[in-house]
């Protein structure tokens, strides 16, 4: 992630579908982002834990082997793949989507249920004055947090634990990282490094999703 350090960028723009391919590769350590161009496909695999599918861009189908039910994943949506279950995947368009793998128990992620399609931001609503925050992952090595700040609400300055990603989900925020302001919008994401300091304040509505990857 060396690149993207410093700076507001896209993981969407990063990692572009290459016609008649799929594409993965290590956004942070362990967790993947894919490409997949319109009309590819990965064929159904199971996976030891359960994984969150966060799709960025586009659209997928994912289908069950031997089943034939197919759930549709579009932009902005996210589905847990419960751990053990044969699913494959399908680029209905060109699809940009992130993996996050989970250790814990997969039968539900803080009152979310595996095989459900929902959107990060209808879980934390925005509220007068305050500042919501709701973790979707909580393990030992990883943290999945969805955040909303009120308009004129913020986190003041500290230092990343472990590196970390954001990805902002509704409105702009701004990003105060090692002495510097980045303004920040949905769509878009910003890197920290380990021990970077850093702020998060908003003057409007912001929603974000923080991932974060302890060594």
């Amino acid at each position: 992630m060396q690149k993207y350090e410093n700076d507001v960028f896209s993981l969407v723009d990063e990692n572009v579908p290459v016609p008649g391919c799929t594409i993965s590769g290590e956004i942070l350590p362990g967790i993947t982002c894919f490409s997949l161009a319109e009309g590819t496909s990965i064929s159904a695999e199971s996976y030891p834990v359960s994984v969150v599918q966060y799709v960025l861009s586009g659209e997928t189908l994912l289908k069950e082997h031997d089943k034939s039910n197919v759930i549709p994943v579009r932009s902005g949506e996210t589905i847990i793949k419960e751990a053990g279950r044969d699913i494959g995947i399908k680029a209905e368009k060109d699809t940009v989507y992130v993996e996050i793998p989970m250790k814990g128990d997969s039968g539900t992620m803080n009152g979310l249920n595996a095989g459900e399609v929902f959107k990060f931001t209808d879980l934390v609503p925005y509220q007068d004055g305050k500042i919501i925050s709701r973790n979707v992952v909580d393990e030992e090595k990883t943290k999945l947090a969805l955040m909303s700040f009120d308009a004129g609400t913020g986190l003041q300055e500290h230092a990343a634990p472990g590196e970390a990603i954001i990805f902002a989900l509704d409105g702009e925020g701004i990003i105060g990282y090692e002495g510097q302001e980045h303004v920040i919008h949905a769509g878009e994401n910003f890197h920290f490094a380990k021990g970077g300091k850093h702020y998060v304040k908003a003057e409007g509505h912001f929603k974000m999703v923080l991932l974060l990857v302890l060594d």
